[in-house]
């Protein structure tokens, strides 16, 4: 997988909007202390968009399916201390999924790719020299583009030829992409106002409710059209903004 938006966890995780079966469901438990690092609310998000998988956080490391801390295999090294997974639902497919993901090249890179202030936090066990990362994209960027100016200039400047579409009230993508947490918004807007409400991806949302019918005619994707338009945003230079205001 390649980088796939920093939003709060639940909304993410537990959006009602994102319709998982239940057998794509693992339930992890990380110690505090992970958790307020940030770095599930950055991995999370690129293994469930990835598989379409639903990973929940639970209180209880006595239910869960897998436990971050002290015991099982290594995976990172970070706030302190070496991190390691240990597996305790081996026949629960969504968590051996998990499990191979984190551990597999991909979502090594994915852990040490979090770097919220430039740096990055957690690294590779056993790792001593200071690790410079690079986020790399699965979607294709030509394809993005082609998605965004089908599917999103009806509300948002996709590019320099399409400032004539946006909404004025509405950034555009340029401006989205200045912002620091430009991945989550454009990796997981379709669970995000006002997007949830006329947004429909194949395979991953649930139906409009009969009794909650979208405001507008719906957006329709795939999950490979998610992929390649954040791969397009990834590609383009952010506005700029100029300096902040000074008050007088």
């Amino acid at each position: 997988m390649g980088f796939l938006k920093r939003i709060l966890l639940l909304a993410l995780l537990s959006a009602p909007q994102i319709g998982f079966a239940d057998d794509r469901l693992v339930q992890i438990f990380v110690p505090t202390s992970l958790i307020e690092t940030g770095l599930m609310r950055h991995l999370l998000p690129r293994f469930s968009l990835k598989t379409q998988v639903r990973v929940e956080m639970i209180s209880d490391p006595a239910k869960a399916d897998l436990v971050f801390g002290n015991n099982g295999r290594t995976v990172f090294e970070g706030a302190g201390q070496v991190w390691k997974i240990d597996r305790r639902s081996p026949d629960n497919k969504s968590a051996i999924k998990f499990y191979d993901w984190l551990t597999s090249d991909i979502g090594q890179r994915t852990v040490v790719s979090f770097a919220p202030d430039g740096a990055a936090l957690f690294g590779l066990p056993g790792a001593t020299s200071e690790v410079r990362t690079t986020v790399e994209f699965d979607g294709d960027a030509a394809v993005g583009h082609d998605v965004a100016l089908k599917k999103c200039t009806r509300c948002h400047a996709v590019d320099d030829k399409t400032h004539w579409s946006s909404i004025g009230s509405t950034p555009s993508f340029g401006v989205l992409r200045s912002l620091t947490d430009w991945k989550e918004r454009f990796s997981m807007f379709y669970v995000l106002k006002p997007h949830a409400t006329f947004t429909q991806i194949a395979e991953v949302t649930q139906p409009f409710p009969d009794n909650l019918p979208p405001p507008i005619a719906p957006i329709e994707l795939t999950f490979n059209e998610v992929e390649a338009v954040v791969a397009y945003v990834a590609m383009m230079p952010a506005a700029d903004l100029g300096k902040p205001l000074e008050h007088q």
